[in-house]
């Protein structure tokens, strides 16, 4: 993951989940078939913890994700370089997320950025329950796939996350709608990689 991705014929970018490994773990690919990053989560901790590579030879670190608490309900996630330093994190709402996902993300200053909103709750509940019908709830994931949209505090709409139809939810894409300002990429970018490790649990 890079901050020459401003160009747009990179986008979309498809973040799929490896099956039948023992780790929470995708690969994030442009639209060209380059991978951009290894993103791998370690299991048993009582915080999240995520390691971003480069690849998935996992020789180069970029990028860490950890939670500040081991509750997931209102739990903040910082986002820090190969270097050790700050450069933001974002926060799942959790009374608004019950019903649609909420998430906000702040700048390295701890400044409010940018806003990830589920586009139709509805979906979320559908998949829900059509989950629960035997047999026929294995395909929910070609049914029911929820968007997300990432937005500007003045609601421009800059990407847009959808979940693919696959089993598993094992695949998402991210479209660029407006092009990047000054550091809003790795933001945003860590921000869906977060957020698409904690939504996937729900189906």
């Amino acid at each position: 993951m890079s901050t020459d991705l401003l160009d747009n014929n990179y986008y979309p970018l498809e973040l799929k989940f490896k099956i039948g490994t023992i780790h929470n773990d995708f690969i994030a690919t442009d639209a060209l078939g380059n991978t951009r990053a290894y993103v791998k989560q370690k299991l048993f901790k009582l915080k999240e913890h995520v390691k971003v590579f480069s690849d998935d030879t996992q020789e180069h670190l970029k990028f860490e994700i950890k939670a500040n608490k081991w509750l997931d309900f209102n739990t903040s996630y910082s986002f820090t370089n190969a270097s050790g330093a700050q450069v933001g994190r974002v926060v799942r709402k959790g009374w608004k997320s019950l019903w649609k996902s909420h998430y906000i993300i702040f700048d390295e200053n701890d400044q409010t950025d940018l806003v990830i909103n589920e586009k139709n709750a509805w979906v979320k509940v559908w998949d829900g329950l059509f989950s629960e019908i035997p047999i026929a709830g294995m395909f929910a994931g070609y049914l029911f796939n929820p968007s997300y949209l990432v937005t500007r505090p003045d609601g421009t709409v800059l990407c847009i996350l959808k979940k693919q139809a696959s089993f598993f939810g094992r695949k998402f894409s991210l479209s660029l709608e407006t092009d990047f300002e000054q550091g809003e990429e790795d933001r945003v970018l860590l921000s869906v990689m977060m957020m698409v490790l904690l939504e996937r649990r729900k189906g």
